[in-house]
């Protein structure tokens, strides 16, 4: 990257990070309890390069191959690892859970019983349990990704007894055409369900660019943003 180019990225990580805290501040929460994940999709991983010297440590990809690729180069170009923490937040496919298994650190997706079993059957490999959020669908939309509302409760439980994961919490996406809070606000009631069952779930992954702030006076406590302090993102290759 360009000096004017990684000055730019500087400027929108600020910029971001303290529209952040003015919506914290706002919704009359502390600003450190708001993680912040870039979502680094179709960037190269010298972006993630960049962004790690500007002191982020999670980063969010939809996309295996692309996320795999990314983590495997970090580590041949930094033998010792970057100490940063890759968020899967696409939507995963069973075969492919193994291997994300492998790299991420938190999977934001899980969203149907047959991922579940293929991260539990993977389970030997690690000796730690990966984090995971259920994705809640908050549409009427079937085909969208996520645990429809009615199999909410049962889809938990499952999930909490199932080797190899732990479930922290709850996603969603606001729908396009909807009013962001009001969607935000159908997730929080979603992660209350989810703390009847696991206590300990506590954590809210809502909000990107265009509506982090309504997520966070819903309680949203991960935010995943990409083009606002990435910039456009390039042509997918």
């Amino acid at each position: 990257m360009t000096d004017s180019g990684f000055v730019g990225l500087a400027d929108r990580l600020a910029r971001v990070r303290s529209d952040i805290d003015d919506a914290a501040r706002a919704a009359g929460r502390e600003p450190a309890e708001l993680t912040t994940i870039v979502v680094t999709k179709f960037h190269p991983a010298t972006l993630v390069r960049d962004l790690f010297e500007l002191g982020v440590r999670d980063f969010g990809e939809n996309r295996h191959q692309e996320a795999e690729s990314k983590a495997t180069q970090l580590r041949a170009d930094q033998p010792d690892g970057l100490d940063l923490r890759w968020h899967f937040v696409g939507q995963l496919q069973s075969k492919k859970a193994r291997a994300v298994r492998r790299y991420a650190s938190v999977i934001h997706s899980l969203d149907r019983d047959s991922v579940l079993d293929a991260l539990a059957r993977a389970a030997d490999e690690h000796t730690e349990p990966i984090d995971v959020l259920v994705q809640v669908n908050l549409t009427e939309d079937p085909r969208r990704g996520g645990v429809v509302e009615a199999e909410l409760d049962r889809f938990v439980e499952r999930a909490v007894a199932a080797d190899g994961v732990r479930v922290r919490g709850v996603m969603g996406v606001a729908a396009i055409d909807a009013e962001p809070r009001a969607e935000f606000a159908r997730l929080r009631g979603a992660s209350e369900r989810v703390r009847e069952v696991e206590p300990s779930a506590t954590w809210i992954s809502g909000g990107m660019s265009g509506d982090f702030r309504e997520a966070i006076l819903e309680g949203a406590t991960h935010l995943r943003i990409g083009t606002a302090i990435t910039g456009n993102r390039p042509t997918a290759g």
